[in-house]
């Protein structure tokens, strides 16, 4: 139970309306990263060395070589769009090209989603324990936030939704992250999907699913998207930012038909085009189905350095820290002891161990609940002989915080 952050069973928080925009967590942290004396395991960064670098530079040149317009602004659908289509198939997603809409990674998804659903100062829901870039995106608009309690084992508390949703809450959209929960780790069961989707059809609310870290799936199997038990209800988001690279800046929304002519009025209106030249590389690599051995891969060596994060942190951690083993994504949340403040063992770990974790107050809205006890710790960026030197770090640091805080 995520206790430093969780309300009453029944009950709720609303958050206060949110300040003028603030400095947000991550970009304090890619600054802190630009000492390369740094371990970091704090920013959702996949692995360079694993980036398909020679693929993508024969799939560049083609297109250079073949298709000089593709460094034109397009008025053609392009190519891409179809992949998308039979990779979606390939998740139980049915869709049509035209009910895709290429952005410009998963964040400007965010922000087009929330802008398209989310009038100034209504309603919104989300668990007390989610995504930074959703807090950011939410900000400008100011909205009531309705905060659902969540923990770490079964994610967001959907009798507190249901209870809202009775009592007469009508929130502009329900967020969630089914698979490899940022920052918790965890994957929706199958019955809360089902659940979800079901009061979202009973309330008429829509639903924003966050799916970017779907295709990481570690133990087998991942379940379906949210979006293939329901195509009316559910705005679906992707990006090929974790599993190929994220300079290519290349995502998508699937939305409900009825939601097409206003979003694409709202696209159109904040670029007339995107990454075009991207795209088409981008295409060019699918076509070469080289996707599938390279997914294997990220799936294979990421699955081994999260076992390997695991195995340290059950030899340098404290018995009082607590985790669970994600079959999905990019992280593992650890709760530590109520009385540790993860932002100053940040502090302590940066400045004697050389070593970075997320705190927990990164995931936490404006005056809302806060994860004070709570470190999100990345373990696909790092080389994995490096995990367990810096597991131990950590755990050196935490020890001393512990043994201050009696």
């Amino acid at each position: 139970m995520l206790t430093s952050t969780i309300t009453s069973r029944g009950q709720t928080r609303h958050a206060q309306p949110a300040p003028p925009i603030q400095g947000s967590a991550m970009h304090e942290m890619f600054t802190m990263l630009m000492n390369p004396d740094l371990l970091s395991f704090a920013l959702g960064l996949p692995a360079p060395e694993l980036f398909p670098i020679a693929n993508y530079r024969e799939a560049a040149i083609r297109v250079l070589d073949t298709d000089p317009q593709a460094l034109q602004y397009q008025v053609r659908p392009g190519p891409l769009k179809r992949h998308l289509q039979q990779l979606m198939a390939s998740r139980g997603v049915n869709c049509r090209e035209d009910q895709i809409f290429l952005t410009t990674g998963a964040q400007q998804a965010t922000h087009l989603l929330v802008n398209l659903l989310l009038e100034r100062g209504a309603q919104t829901l989300f668990e007390e324990v989610t995504y930074e870039g959703l807090h950011m995106a939410l900000q400008p608009l100011l909205p009531q936030s309705i905060i659902a309690p969540t923990t770490a084992e079964t994610g967001i508390d959907l009798d507190v939704v249901e209870d809202q949703l009775k009592r007469g809450a009508r929130p502009a959209f329900i967020y969630t992250i089914t698979d490899g929960h940022n920052p918790l780790g965890l994957s929706l069961s199958q019955a809360a999907r089902i659940r979800l989707i079901e009061l979202a059809r009973r309330f008429r609310v829509s639903i924003v699913e966050d799916d970017v870290f779907g295709l990481l799936n570690y133990d087998g199997p991942a379940l379906s998207p949210m979006r293939a038990l329901d195509d009316e209800w559910v705005f679906y988001i992707g990006s090929f930012s974790k599993i190929l690279a994220p300079a290519l800046r290349v995502g998508w929304i699937i939305a409900p038909e009825a939601f097409k002519p206003s979003l694409s009025f709202l696209k159109h209106a904040i670029d007339l085009d995107l990454t075009t030249f991207a795209q088409f590389a981008l295409s060019d690599y699918l076509d070469t189905g080289a996707m599938p051995d390279h997914l294997a891969t990220l799936r294979r060596e990421y699955g081994m350095r999260r076992d390997l994060m695991l195995r340290a942190l059950e030899s340098s951690f404290p018995f009082e820290a607590r985790w669970l083993k994600p079959n999905c994504g990019m992280f593992i949340w650890v709760e530590l002891p109520p009385r540790i403040n993860s932002v100053e063992l940040l502090r302590m770990a940066v400045e004697t161990e050389r070593v970075a974790f997320m705190p927990g107050v990164s995931f936490s809205p404006p005056g809302g609940p806060c994860a004070r006890n709570g470190i999100r710790l990345n373990f696909t960026h790092c080389q994995p002989q490096l995990i367990e030197d810096g597991i131990a770090r950590l755990g050196r640091v935490l020890k001393r915080a512990l043994a201050r805080n009696g």
